[in-house]
């Protein structure tokens, strides 16, 4: 979170953390601080130590894609088969060591005859149930063709349960590996599919008002978006206009404004950022009534 009030205290000025005479936001006492943005006084002056600083975006450097590890059982075993069958390519390469890749190797099999006993007896038990309705209700069909007992997978060695987070674990490894790059991660079958940018242009945030102590809480989400967004930039109103309040980059914010003697009613509004530019449209007014 860029600047919260709440919790982030003035910040004590010193001279050799590099803080400048004439700085419009410094008040000199016992101690001396830096007011931050948000408390109360400071200003927007750029040449103060406590302007924000330019917002670059960290996102973006690479495509967004989906969990690696694939969902469906299907999908899963043939994944760890694919990975199995390629490694040893790479074994050298990614600084593994052999008992590493004999224990995926093991993973692999055990989990892939362990998903074909299942799939062999859920398609034996659709089977059977058709075999006893044509027992049980007759009709045009045939009362031939018994089910016939499956065959099995031959039995193997058994593994110990976790061998998703087993494998996972192993692919994290690998991609944190220096002399890992895309490639080696297609022919492993460990890259996810590149998700599609969404059109930042309808992006519309959300949030919600409510009290925390003698504070308003500001609560609010990505919205789906933070992979593509940096930052969601509040405006308030306090019955003189829309004026800045921060610009945050972490769920979610307390307005450190103190709340006024009389019953008041403060709007506030926000939009989606993207290193210093605003995307998107702009939030509903949210409003709350406060003080009294």
């Amino acid at each position: 979170m860029l600047s919260s009030p709440a919790s982030t205290p003035m910040k004590v000025a010193t001279f050799d953390s590099g803080l400048k005479w004439g700085d419009r936001n410094l008040r000199w006492g016992s101690p001396s601080v830096l007011l931050q943005e948000g408390d109360e006084g400071w200003l927007a002056d750029t040449t103060s130590a406590s302007f924000p600083p330019t917002l670059t975006s960290k996102k973006h450097k690479t495509m967004a894609k989906t969990d690696p590890i694939e969902k469906k059982d299907a999908d899963f075993a043939a994944q760890l088969l694919t990975f199995k069958n390629n490694i040893g390519d790479y074994k050298v390469l990614l600084g593994l060591t052999t008992d590493q890749v004999n224990n995926q190797a093991a993973d692999a099999d055990y989990f892939n005859q362990v998903f074909c006993c299942q799939d062999i007896a859920e398609n034996h038990a659709k089977q059977r149930t058709a075999w006893k309705n044509i027992i049980r209700f007759g009709g045009d069909v045939p009362s031939t063709g018994i089910p016939v007992a499956p065959t099995y997978p031959s039995a193997i060695v058994a593994v110990a349960a976790g061998v998703e987070k087993r494998f996972r674990d192993l692919v994290n490894l690998i991609k944190a590996h220096p002399a890992y790059n895309e490639g080696i991660g297609a022919a492993l079958g460990i890259e996810g599919e590149v998700i599609s940018t969404p059109d930042l242009s309808e992006a519309k945030p959300t949030f919600t008002l409510e009290f925390s102590g003698d504070h308003v809480l500001i609560r609010w989400k990505w919205n789906g978006l933070s992979q593509w967004v940096d930052a969601l930039e509040f405006l308030v109103d306090r019955g003189a206009g829309y004026v800045h309040l921060v610009t945050d980059t972490t769920p979610n914010y307390i307005d450190g404004t103190p709340l006024p003697a009389t019953p008041q009613k403060w709007k506030y509004k926000a939009i989606f950022k993207v290193g210093d530019a605003r995307v998107g449209q702009w939030s509903d007014e949210g409003s709350i009534t406060v003080g009294g």
